[in-house]
């Protein structure tokens, strides 16, 4: 791993133009972003995903099979390609590489260590984290509402949403069936179906607000650092909200009171 992270060294510092290669999933994807940015300030910077790449069996998510599906590649690219600090995004198909973003996977850390640091450690450059690491237009007509997202996964059993029974301007974005379990516990709950992930930041983009557990989409209003709440998870602190107006919590009473704060604004 040694031989392999001194010949990354080598190359950002010989070389003018630098090939990226991620093969997900999407949120770690999204958070390898914060390292290519500062590289893209003396580097012209192209990224590659790869999709269908076979997830092992021991790996933390056992529903899926692979770590970004040719589905999932063909949804963000419209937002890769929408981020300027890349000179070229695409899918895959056996081009030279000169940084394989893959490798945190086996360098000896923790993964429970600050996503967006993982990728920093490959290239040795220093990020700060309170700055956005993505960027999209805000949403042209879906504008200020509170939005909303809740993973059936790093939830955390000891807060639960009913306290927002009655509130209003509640967008869901994510699965339908995401919609449905979390319309059990939210009566005013409105849903919103996607066409891509660029349209996705774009609703984020022009939210009032950001709530949810850890996800893709949480991971994508941190990389926007927009007002967020995270509702943390006790097993899995990987993620964590960093910068203004962005707070995290384990229990339910600071999860409401924190929720109040930012629907102040």
């Amino acid at each position: 791993i040694y031989d392999q992270i001194l010949e990354i060294q080598n190359k950002i510092e010989n070389k003018k133009e630098l090939t990226f290669l991620h093969s997900g999933q999407l949120g770690d994807l999204i958070y390898s972003l914060a390292t290519i940015k500062v590289l893209s300030k003396n580097h012209k910077c192209k990224l590659y995903i790869q999709v269908d790449k076979p997830m092992p069996l021991d790996y933390t998510d056992r529903s899926k099979k692979v770590f970004i599906s040719k589905r999932s590649g063909d949804l963000i690219l419209p937002l890769l390609k929408s981020q300027d600090f890349l000179d070229r995004v695409d899918i895959y198909k056996d081009e030279e590489i000169d940084i394989n973003l893959d490798l945190f996977r086996d360098i000896p850390i923790n993964l429970s260590f600050y996503s967006t640091r993982w990728f920093s450690h490959l290239a040795g450059v220093n990020i700060n984290v309170e700055d956005t690491f993505l960027s999209a237009t805000p949403h042209s007509s879906i504008k200020n509402k509170i939005v909303i997202h809740r993973s059936p996964r790093y939830r955390n059993a000891y807060i639960n949403y009913k306290f927002l029974n009655n509130t209003k301007n509640l967008l869901c974005i994510g699965l339908e069936d995401e919609y449905k379990d979390l319309k059990k516990e939210i009566n005013n709950l409105e849903f919103h179906d996607c066409k891509d992930f660029l349209e996705m930041a774009g609703i984020i983009k022009a939210s009032k607000f950001y709530i949810g557990n850890m996800s893709f989409q949480y991971i994508m209003a941190e990389g926007l650092k927009v007002p967020r709440l995270l509702e943390a998870s006790p097993e899995f602190p990987v993620v964590f909200p960093v910068g203004p107006n962005a707070f995290d919590s384990y229990h339910q009473n600071y999860f409401q009171k924190f929720f109040n704060t930012l629907n102040k604004f």
